[in-house]
């Protein structure tokens, strides 16, 4: 088995090898353009046509290289995975602090470790033994009104997965992010490690109530009376199968829905939107969050994305045969809350603007495609940790859908100077249009990849030294108005790549207005 490990290990060490020795191996070449990086007319229409989509499609350049790291060099696999930890459970572990980054669960986090307590934060992960491997990351922010450095409170543990300690006593690190933990307090150990007393957070499962616990309604067709008891409006094997799920004001008002729905053979879906057609079948009662009553949230009288005449109507009342819902919650709310339902409207949002492929695996679990789409949507760093701290899987992914529909502009934070369009962004790695990288200083920076963009200046030449992606050149990049740094810019070295020049945009410099 070790011996299986190692041999998939080289090989993949000479794939990766093996494609930047033939990046490095073609002559290179200067192509003249308009303003030195622009393309010509039709190169910018065939551009254009590959926005927002893969690389691969239509590219030359493989988006597995950037997400390899190729330049920390060689990384050992540690060979070691950390079977996930029960909610509540509260640990010691070494933390990482770092400014303009947002881990979370199942992304890839690379580390160039330099400062001596956070290499004894690396040697501490290394050796402990109640999370083997394991370290803390925390987002560190500046209080915009005193400037002070502030830690957030929520945080992803990361599993390290390879390193290498050179020469120099640095250590090249690449982590994968695990589970969501709130931070309870912070210390420094005697040897100089940053540590932390952390509490693992519990995710909560998709909000779809599972079929065998509240039973099935009977078809209204078999009901042909008004009379027909409670427990026979329930098909289930015992008493408590349903009622027990539910509190005497629930289990009288549901039981009232039912009756007043046996007076009609048929169900009309009228109460959903007009222009909308179902993507999930209707569900059995969903809880709401906060052990919140039906009778509590009736009164609030919630009102979603519904036309305003019925939105007047109020839930209990049924003011027509082909207005009576099945249950007491009319069809198109089983659908706001229902978490499948929602992810399945997320992918096909993020197909559709990022242009990746089909998500279908990542809709079956809910709760992974909500990180997912998290740890790649290109939005502030600020609004990531805001999705970080979200606790309910569907409210995090009503969250992405309302930043999809809303993401139109991605502006410097500074000065609010516009730097592109939502149809300008370009998927450079697997990662998706956002990721993470770490300069030779050991500087983290999550950014965005663009085809185009406006209101920048270049400062230096181009240079292939430590070039995230293989291949590229980068140029440093800042923003022509208030002189902050936004990114780079990655011009190709041989004439065989393509896109022939994209940017890299730091999330921590983009503005929260995306509208």
């Amino acid at each position: 088995m070790e011996d299986n490990r190692q041999q998939r290990l080289l090989e993949r060490e000479l794939y990766q090898i093996e494609q930047i020795r033939q990046l490095d191996s073609e002559e290179l070449e200067i192509e003249e353009v308009e303003n030195g990086h622009q393309s010509s007319d039709d190169d910018q229409i065939d551009e254009r046509a590959f926005a927002g989509t893969s690389a691969s499609g239509g590219y030359t350049f493989n988006t597995s290289l950037a997400s390899m790291h190729s330049y920390l060099g060689e990384v050992e696999d540690t060979h070691n995975r950390l079977a996930f930890l029960d909610g509540g459970v509260i640990l010691h572990v070494p933390l990482f602090y770092l400014e303009g980054v947002v881990l979370f669960p199942e992304a890839t986090l690379p580390l160039r470790v330099i400062q001596p307590n956070f290499i004894a934060a690396v040697d501490r992960a290394l050796r402990q033994v109640e999370a083997p491997y394991t370290i803390g990351v925390v987002r560190v922010f500046r209080d915009g009104d005193n400037g002070r450095i502030k830690f957030a409170t929520t945080g992803t543990t990361a599993e390290i997965r390879q390193y290498r300690r050179l020469e120099d006593g640095s250590i090249n690190v690449v982590t994968r992010g695990q589970q969501r933990f709130r931070l309870k307090r912070r210390w420094i150990e005697l040897e100089g490690a940053p540590c932390g007393e952390i509490q693992i957070i519990e995710e909560d499962l998709p909000l779809r109530t599972p079929r065998d616990a509240f039973g099935k309604l009977t078809p209204l067709r078999n009901l042909s009376t008004t009379n027909v008891s409670h427990s026979k409006l329930l098909d289930h094997d015992s008493d408590d199968s349903f009622e027990s799920e539910l509190s005497l004001t629930e289990r009288r008002l549901h039981a009232s829905a039912i009756k007043s729905s046996s007076h009609r053979n048929f169900f009309s879906e009228s109460t959903s939107s007009d222009d909308e057609s179902p993507v999930c079948e209707p569900q059995p009662l969903l809880h709401s969050r906060n052990n919140e009553s039906i009778e509590d949230m009736s009164a609030k009288k919630y009102v979603f994305e519904r036309p305003r005449r019925r939105a007047q109507r109020e839930f209990h009342s049924v003011p027509g045969p082909r207005e009576c819902p099945r249950a007491f919650w009319p069809y198109w709310v089983y659908r706001m809350h229902d978490s499948y339902c929602l992810a399945q409207r997320l992918s096909d949002m993020w197909k559709k603007i990022v242009g990746t492929p089909s998500m279908d695996a990542l809709v079956r679990q809910p709760g992974l495609l909500s990180f997912h789409v998290a740890s790649k949507i290109p939005v502030s760093e600020s609004t990531r940790q805001e999705l970080l701290e979200i606790d309910g899987i569907s409210y995090r992914l009503r969250r992405e859908i309302e930043l999809l529909e809303n993401f139109d502009q991605i502006k410097c934070r500074s000065c609010q100077t516009l730097i592109a369009n939502r149809s300008d962004m370009l998927v450079m790695s697997t990662y998706g249009p956002l990721g993470a990288y770490v300069n030779p200083s050991g500087y983290v920076h999550e950014i965005m990849t663009l085809l185009k963009a406006s209101g920048l200046a270049l400062i230096g030449v181009p240079t292939e030294e430590y070039s995230w992606f293989p291949g590229y050149a980068w140029t440093v990049a800042y923003c022509a108005t208030c002189e902050y740094q936004m990114g780079w810019l990655f011009t190709a070295t041989n004439k065989k790549l393509k896109p022939r020049s994209f940017w890299g945009i730091r999330s921590s410099q983009v503005a929260d207005d995306t509208h």
